[in-house]
């Protein structure tokens, strides 16, 4: 039985999608436990083997706030032979400091588009967080670094509710002015509908940001990441975040559940004709390992269904 979708393209997608793969960051730092150094080396090494050539390796954040990634800077050296790009997120001038000693040259800052998810995750206002990392990106990009801005909380908070459009494209293009190369909306608690994808899209547009500037990067608390995807390439994005095998959620907000799993996404893509220069096979295969190596199932159905015995 042929286990990949048929192949009917639909008009008006892009013909290639980038898949920014966060499983190995944004996957295992919301797990109970730490997964050991020698595990998260072989699950970027395997990503990389099944073709995603985007994967975030792991955050530079201060242990105590993060302890799951205490590990970085022993991680990091050893993948210096990933055929990939290796993003890595940095809270600030210290996490930077740590992650250019180790040669990182893709860095990320975690920003929110609202007051009360910054005061909670940052311990700051909006303003203030832009505040601190204004020096962390004119660093960065004077050291020839690529530089990521995630703006959390793009269409709903847990606290506040409903966000407005134009206050997400506030400060989207305050994060953009500070020199950030490009944008990752989160939809942080899953919230998120088709028709306000695009109409936060079309609005960025109109406020100047281009769409070859804007990532997206959807939960599925109410099975809408992918519905939210395809609007979203069907408005011209071709970056797509997504966590192998459905792994993450949001450790300060408890209402968030999984990331889009990657699997997931590439069979639509694939079902499109859509390229990613991911081998779907191997993908499966390393999200099974990881589920092995976690002593739990994977939540992706694609997973599930591609390792079904027949």
């Amino acid at each position: 039985m042929n286990r990949l979708p048929m192949n009917v393209p639909a008009p008006g997608l892009p013909a290639r999608v980038r898949i920014h793969e966060v499983g190995a960051r944004d996957g295992l730092q919301n797990e109970k436990g730490a997964v050991p150094t020698a595990v998260k080396a072989e699950f970027v090494h395997r990503l990389a083997g099944a073709g995603l050539t985007t994967i975030e390796a792991t955050s530079f954040v201060h242990p105590k706030w993060v302890p799951q990634l205490a590990d970085a800077e022993e991680l990091f050296p050893q993948l210096a032979d990933v055929a990939a790009d290796l993003p890595v997120l940095v809270p600030n001038e210290r996490g930077l400091d740590r992650a250019l000693a180790l040669g990182a040259r893709r860095i990320a800052v975690f920003g929110s588009a609202t007051e009360t998810f910054a005061s909670r995750n940052l311990n700051r206002t909006v303003a203030e967080s832009l505040t601190m990392f204004e020096p962390v990106v004119a660093r960065a990009k004077e050291g020839d670094a690529h530089v990521r801005g995630y703006l959390s909380m793009c269409f709903g908070d847990p606290w506040e509710g409903p966000v407005p459009v134009h206050q997400v494209v506030s400060v989207a293009k305050a994060l953009l002015d500070l020199g950030c190369d490009e944008l990752s909306l989160g939809d942080t608690i899953g919230v998120a509908t088709p028709g306000h994808v695009q109409a936060l899209l079309a609005a960025l547009n109109e406020a100047g940001v281009t769409t070859d500037r804007i990532g997206v990067h959807f939960h599925d608390t109410y099975g809408q990441a992918l519905s939210n995807t395809l609007a979203a390439l069907q408005h011209g994005v071709t970056t797509v975040d997504a966590s192998a095998g459905g792994l993450g959620g949001c450790p300060y907000a408890k209402s968030a559940t999984g990331n889009l799993a990657t699997e997931d996404l590439v069979w639509m893509l694939d079902g499109l004709g859509i390229e990613t220069g991911v081998d779907l096979a191997a993908l499966t295969a390393t999200s099974v390992w990881m589920a092995e190596q976690l002593g739990r199932p994977s939540p992706s159905r694609t997973v599930r269904a591609l390792s079904h015995k027949e």
